[in-house]
């Protein structure tokens, strides 16, 4: 049964409003004023929020301000009642991000439509989608069901790369953001040596280059493939409509693609504080951790050991002599480029 909150200063339309919703199945909450409903819905995270606007102590607009800065309430449906009818009002309600307005008095019919409507592009926008092409057009067009999004793209370009291709350079100017449809994509940044440092890991289904997008800035990064690859670049316009036009869509975009920002976190205290050994044995389990499938009964992976010491953090000659001492102990195996994992666990849990 969904949870609907219901905040309403007029005894009446309160209560008449709140029977309505019973008698159609609806589990509802209620409150008086602009101020006991943000504390309501912080503590129930109702699915649906209908709010007044001229109300005491809090008005609607200062409602939906509060629970728009709040991760946990900032993508509940939200649904304007007033008894104005000018368009300021109502623009003003929508680009504070409400998701829909309706004008006091209303008629049975035209309520549970616009709850029924806006649950629905809710459940839409929270269900999982495959990370893959067909999951990310789905994903597009199901963003596109909300009448304050721009028209989105349906023709996103994918691009063929060879191994070791860039896709990006740092210090170029971003056109939009990329997805991996197939093959793994590896982010680095070089100091004047040339010496490389991999910040990032990226396999089907991920997003990246996003950074500096956002920013509005130059790439810090290269980014460049390990191995063949098919990627999808989507370009800002489409990007920009789908992170800022709608808070759901908003939030699932940026699950969608922050799985990496405390790992990146991590991988800095581990360089820091870690031994070499430790070190080669954690960049491998991060490679296994990323891109192993399910189907396999072990991971191996082609992997250059110049890319395994960037991403370890070490020289090459000691991530090689390394490699030989893990495959003594037997962690591991070795054939030709090929690096196989043996004993995951082992790996992971060694030693500083």
């Amino acid at each position: 049964m969904k949870k609907i909150l219901l905040i309403e200063d007029n005894q009446d339309v309160r209560e008449n409003t709140a029977e309505i919703l019973t008698l159609a199945n609806y589990n509802i909450l209620t409150a008086k004023n602009g101020k006991e409903g943000v504390e309501t819905a912080q503590k129930e995270n109702p699915d649906l929020i209908i709010c007044d606007i001229m109300m005491p102590v809090l008005d609607g607009y200062g409602v939906l301000h509060l629970l728009s800065k709040s991760n946990t309430t900032s993508g509940i449906p939200f649904i304007f009642l007033t008894a104005k009818a000018e368009r300021s009002d109502m623009r003003k309600g929508m680009d504070m991000g409400a998701d829909d307005y309706l004008t006091k008095p209303f008629d049975e019919i035209e309520l549970l439509n616009a709850i029924e409507s806006r649950l629905k592009k809710s459940e839409i926008l929270k269900k999982d989608f495959n990370k893959d092409i067909n999951g990310l057009n789905q994903f597009i067009t199901s963003a596109k069901n909300f009448e304050d999004l721009k028209k989105l793209s349906e023709k996103n370009e994918i691009r063929n790369y060879k191994k070791k291709e860039d896709i990006y350079k740092e210090s170029g100017y971003p056109k939009g953001i990329f997805f991996v449809n197939k093959g793994k994509i590896k982010t680095y940044r070089a100091n004047e040596q040339g010496k490389e440092f991999i910040t990032g890991l990226y396999n089907e289904g991920d997003f990246f280059g996003y950074n500096a997008l956002i920013e509005e800035a130059q790439y810090k990064d290269t980014a460049t493939t390990l191995e063949d690859a098919e990627v999808c670049m989507i370009a800002k316009e489409d990007f920009y409509s789908l992170i800022y036009k709608n808070a759901e869509v908003s939030k699932k975009f940026i699950r969608m693609i922050s799985d990496n920002l405390q790992e990146k976190e991590e991988q800095l205290v581990k360089l820091a504080y870690n031994s070499v050994r430790k070190r080669v044995a954690q960049a491998l389990t991060t490679l296994h951790d990323h891109y192993k499938k399910e189907s396999e009964p072990k991971f191996s992976m082609n992997i250059g050991r110049e890319d395994l010491a960037n991403l370890a953090g070490t020289a090459t000659e000691t991530t090689i002599r390394t490699l030989g001492d893990f495959k003594e102990e037997g962690l591991i195996d070795i054939k030709g480029s090929a690096v196989a994992i043996l004993n995951y666990e082992k790996l992971a849990n060694m030693r500083n």
